[in-house]
């Protein structure tokens, strides 16, 4: 904790903290929350009540709108609910304070199918906010980005990992004279600080046509549908999105020291990696570098010995420049999506004739 790296990020942090609250973030809204979130959910979390939590009270936890602090909570209700005799072992299991954090963990993690880390580590601070930190892709990629994230060894287990974590949270939010659920949504600021906000080709495509209005929205939100439809894309079937620990939100937003990748995955029945990287609004120059880091970092850092790391661009239009970027680089390859939405007369009723259109939409207008 003397170190010039933890003093450097302490620093960062607490100039994050001062920071004026702008109009267009929420980060002032998410620390305001915190009492009645808490008050809320904490009784839920409580070791007296977990054995009778029900489904529906689960879910409206993992709601942004009604946790007001994690967005994507959410994604994995239905596979975590359902088995709820499961789930509630699982709770009872986590909220020992009996036993240690880094044991609880160990006997918690991969049990439940759906429930890793940022669940986890979210329950625990609704319980416990003066003890618990989070550890999810966001807080971690933003102790990355700070120079903060811990080394492990090999063989560290997750709950090892995770006591680790939460000591530096602890520690962090203590010399800033802050909270830890403070402290989780100052991880959105340096997000913000830290930038966000043989070519092979192809069309990335549902492939239920009930999917239509999903489908309909994806130019806006292209990275949230494929993690949640990946098993519908035709890179679902030779793919599977990276799950440590049986966590299934590791794929999303995985975090490096180099940036985080939009999503990472596994061939199903080959030893292979896919970074996949989504061209928003970066040049394609910008791309490439991003693709070249993120397959370095995982061939370095993930794969074993021989194992190829491949890459993948996924854009609406690839233009020239991607294309003869892409083509010098062999494990890398491109795709473009497209998003299909269609109307049709609704069916009219029984012996009724189908009404007659005006003339503007029969034939395009004049």
């Amino acid at each position: 904790m003397n170190s010039a790296s933890y003093k450097k990020g302490l620093e960062t942090l607490r100039g994050l903290l001062a920071k004026p609250p702008t109009s267009t973030e929420v980060f002032s809204e998410m620390v305001n929350a915190r009492d009645s979130v808490v008050a809320q959910f904490q009784p839920l979390f409580s070791i007296e009540s977990a054995g009778n939590l029900d489904a529906e009270q689960f879910k409206r936890f993992l709601l942004y709108d009604n946790n007001r602090h994690w967005s994507g909570l959410h994604r994995q209700g239905s596979r975590i609910c359902a088995d709820m005799k499961k789930l509630r072992t699982a709770l009872l299991n986590l909220l020992d304070e009996s036993e240690p954090i880094a044991a609880r963990w160990d006997t918690v993690i991969g049990k439940v199918p759906g429930m890793g880390k940022a669940i986890m580590s979210a329950i625990l601070l609704i319980a416990h906010p003066d003890r618990y930190g989070v550890w999810n892709n966001t807080s971690e990629a933003g102790l990355r980005a700070l120079g903060l994230w811990p080394e492990f060894g090999h063989g560290t287990s997750s709950g090892e990992k995770y006591a680790a974590v939460n000591a530096l949270l602890n520690q962090l939010a203590k010399d800033l004279n802050t909270d830890l659920w403070t402290l989780d949504s100052l991880f959105w600021r340096v997000k913000q600080a830290d930038g966000e906000g043989a070519a092979g080709g192809g069309t990335i495509a549902i492939t239920s046509p009930s999917d239509a209005a999903q489908s309909f929205a994806l130019e806006r939100h292209l990275h949230d549908f494929l993690f949640e439809n990946w098993d519908r894309t035709e890179l679902g079937k030779e793919w599977a999105l990276y799950a440590e620990d049986n966590d299934p939100e590791t794929a999303y937003e995985f975090p490096t020291d180099v940036g985080k990748i939009d999503l990472l995955a596994k061939h199903r029945t080959q030893p292979r990696w896919l970074v996949i990287e989504l061209k928003r609004n970066q040049t394609s120059d910008d791309t490439v570098g991003q693709i070249l880091r993120y397959t370095a970092w995982i061939r370095k850092h993930l794969a074993k010995a021989k194992e190829p790391v491949e890459g993948l661009i996924i854009a609406r239009t690839v233009d020239d420049n991607l294309r003869y970027a892409a083509s010098e680089i062999p494990h890398v390859r491109l795709m473009e999506y497209q998003v299909s939405f269609h109307l049709h007369a609704a069916k009219p009723l029984d012996g009724d004739a189908v009404k007659r259109q005006p003339a503007l939409c029969r034939t395009g207008g004049r």
